[in-house]
């Protein structure tokens, strides 16, 4: 990964981490049509975060095991 894409692929982790979020406001605050700027997409590829249904069958967004690693190998998880 980029140096450039990691800090920004974190932030995504992190803000689905403490709970999932539901797709709509996940993709609203991080979809990007730059090309360069691929956050979402390495995120997903990368199996940092995944999308479910909730209890409600709701699309969420949530940090896999992987992720959670991530940010602790990082430092960003307490």
């Amino acid at each position: 990964m980029s140096a450039i894409l990691d800090p920004l692929v974190m932030d995504l982790v992190q803000f689905v981490a403490n709970a999932p979020r539901p797709y709509e406001e996940v993709i609203d605050a991080w979809r990007t049509s730059c090309p360069r700027l691929t956050v979402w997409e390495d995120a997903i590829d990368r199996g940092y975060i995944a999308c479910g249904r909730d209890a409600d069958k709701a699309l969420v967004v949530a940090a896999t095991n992987a992720g959670m690693r991530f940010l602790r190998d990082a430092g960003r998880l307490h």
